[in-house]
């Protein structure tokens, strides 16, 4: 037996394993309800018999102030955030299956984040059952929208003058009275610390945001 047919045989019929990023773009764009691509540092797949059931993704965030407001400047560059989580049929254990085993992957120190967005109806379950720690909900912000375009997402919007000095004033000019502020729903909060005893200390000590035990404690 050739060693590629053995390493096969061997193989669990159910695995997890980092991905190319492109592998991804399906779930994204076409399954998942954002249908946006964010940033992807790293992309991680579950298998069945050699199938993508279900795809985990992790990216640097996109806000300074988000990076530097979970523990401090010290640690921001650590600061990663699991942004995509899809599953084709969802079976029982497999997101928090895929979530643990891509975690475990992940370079380490690693200080990850994750949302739970409530205008969906996500709540974090997986995140719980995933032993993540729950810090309440995220602040109150606006989105910015335009009449028409409603399907695509705030950041979008924003993206379309990336670099104008005033971008509010630059979309008014451009749509009038279509653009306009949208409360954006609240998201449920998660974090994960991953590396050495003394490094998860650390961010633990170093933690700015309220650990809430309860959801009904952070409404």
């Amino acid at each position: 037996m050739r060693v590629l047919d053995l390493f096969h045989t061997l193989k669990p019929s159910t695995y997890v394993e980092r991905i190319p990023n492109a592998m991804t773009h399906d779930f994204i764009l076409n399954r998942h309800y954002a249908r946006r691509l964010p940033s992807i540092s790293y992309a991680f797949g579950l298998f069945y018999d050699g199938v993508l059931e279900g795809i985990c993704t992790f990216g640097t965030p996109s806000s300074a102030p988000l990076r530097t407001g979970i523990c401090g400047k010290e640690y921001s560059h650590l600061v990663i955030e699991l942004n995509r989580l899809f599953l084709l049929n969802n079976k029982r254990n497999d997101a928090s299956r895929l979530i643990g085993a891509s975690m475990r992957m992940l370079p380490k120190p690693r200080i990850i984040v994750s949302f739970a967005d409530m205008a969906h109806g996500h709540t974090g379950g997986v995140y719980r059952a995933s032993n993540f720690i729950y810090c309440g909900l995220s602040a109150k912000r606006t989105d910015w929208k335009v009449r028409g375009l409603e399907h695509l997402h705030g950041q979008t919007i924003a993206d379309e003058f990336r670099g104008v000095p005033n971008r509010s004033a630059a979309m008014r000019e451009k749509y009038g009275d279509d653009f306009y502020l949208e409360p954006r729903s609240r998201k449920h909060r998660y974090l994960y610390f991953i590396g050495s005893r003394k490094e998860v200390r650390g961010f633990r000590q170093a933690l700015t945001w309220p650990v809430t035990s309860t959801q009904a404690e952070a409404a």
